[in-house]
């Protein structure tokens, strides 16, 4: 029964093709296809087939060659495919343009990435700060968009997300009329935020943020230092291996004896060309990251592309103006590349553990009492032996 019913899932899913082109510009073309795949999965999709072309720029009317497109043209007649996913961005007239020629529901990796970020929303502002993000994005895009807006099946998001989706088919002055009311409702919210951040800071309690690429187990770490200092599962957050799976900004205290505390919050991760709209639409969260006294960029060290990653975070913390704030480097999961005896691990601004594990969680907090700007969280050379 089980079996059939796994059958049964995998029959219903969206069956997604992916096209990409390769622009030979120093990217690592086919990780970002893999990334794409990784994304539609996350949104409820199964990608069945890849359609690549090798460009030295995107065609300005149809983002890739007539003759490629037509190939795929022939494929789609075939009825194996429910959905088109491109790798970039497309234009407003690359996806009218699109849309005429090939008569298909057509999402691009931003529209897939607000799908996601559409589902995953928790609390009102998170769901406030999606839908804004999607306004903006798809008001230029209304004709093209509309086929896929409107497409059946086993998908998620912008399709079945209930409130709010058929106004996107509305017409212009109407979405404009909500996206007004959706920036007063965001301003208010950030009043209450600035609110709560002055409380905190009255409170004098240090914050740590987490920030990274998504995925990197963020909210792994935080559940680990929770387990560790409070053993209450009350205040544990979601913690999945997929895509975006946190992306509600949540506050913790971590108090590891009577006199030595701090917050830590846990933030939306970043990715790979990660939609201008959806930064500017989260800058609000992510303002935990710009006050802290200091901040975890928790890397996956199993990840052959971290290098990548971590560049891709740094840049985005400096769009955000948080470059400059103090930095640990948490190297997660180098149990899968490291040997068990030299874990944990801490060199320079770096350290090296295993938050599912727990290994290094106890030094990674020692690590952050150095590094906080507080000399009463100076570690004594009495406290360093009681905690070795």
């Amino acid at each position: 029964m089980l079996q059939t019913e796994r059958n049964k899932e995998t029959i219903e899913k969206e069956r997604a093709l992916l096209l990409g082109i390769n622009l030979h510009d120093g990217e690592d073309f086919a990780r970002s296809m893999q990334e794409l795949a990784y994304l539609a999965e996350a949104c409820g999709m199964e990608p069945v087939k890849e359609v690549v072309q090798n460009l030295s720029k995107p065609y300005q009317a149809l983002y890739m060659g007539k003759g490629k497109l037509l190939e795929v043209k022939e494929y789609l007649e075939e009825g194996s495919v429910d959905v088109l996913i491109f790798d970039r961005s497309l234009t407003p007239t690359q996806l009218r343009n699109l849309q005429s020629l090939l008569d298909y529901p057509i999402l691009d990796r931003t529209t897939l990435i607000l799908e996601i970020f559409a589902v995953r929303a928790k609390t009102r502002e998170a769901k406030l700060q999606v839908e804004s993000a999607r306004l903006q994005y798809v008001l230029p895009r209304l004709v093209g968009m509309h086929k896929a807006l409107s497409r059946q099946g086993g998908g998620s998001g912008l399709a079945n997300k209930g409130a709010g989706e058929k106004k996107l088919e509305l017409d212009r002055r109407r979405i404009e009329k909500r996206m007004s009311e959706l920036e007063k409702e965001l301003k208010k919210i950030e009043r209450e935020r600035i609110t709560q951040q002055k409380r905190r800071q009255k409170s004098q309690i240090p914050r740590v943020a987490l920030v990274g690429y998504t995925n990197a187990g963020k909210s792994t770490l935080m559940n680990g230092m929770l387990d560790k200092y409070t053993r209450d599962d009350s205040k544990k957050v979601l913690e999945k291996d997929m895509l975006f799976a946190t992306l509600d900004t949540t506050v913790r205290r971590i108090q590891t004896s009577p006199d030595r505390e701090f917050l830590l919050s846990d933030t939306v991760g970043f990715i790979h060309q990660l939609p201008t709209g959806l930064v500017k639409a989260f800058r609000s969260t992510l303002e935990e990251a710009k006050e802290a006294d200091l901040l975890l960029h928790v890397l996956d060290y199993s990840d052959e592309a971290f290098l990548e990653q971590k560049k891709v975070t740094e840049e985005t913390l400096k769009e955000l103006g948080a470059g400059d704030i103090p930095v640990i480097y948490v190297y997660n999961k180098a149990d899968r590349c490291m040997q068990a005896e030299t874990i944990p691990s801490i060199r320079d601004n770096r350290i090296y553990l295993s938050a599912k594990t727990g290994r290094g969680i106890p030094e990674l907090v020692e690590f952050i009492y150095q590094m906080l700007p507080t000399e009463k969280y100076k570690t004594t050379e009495r406290q360093k032996q009681q905690w070795s």
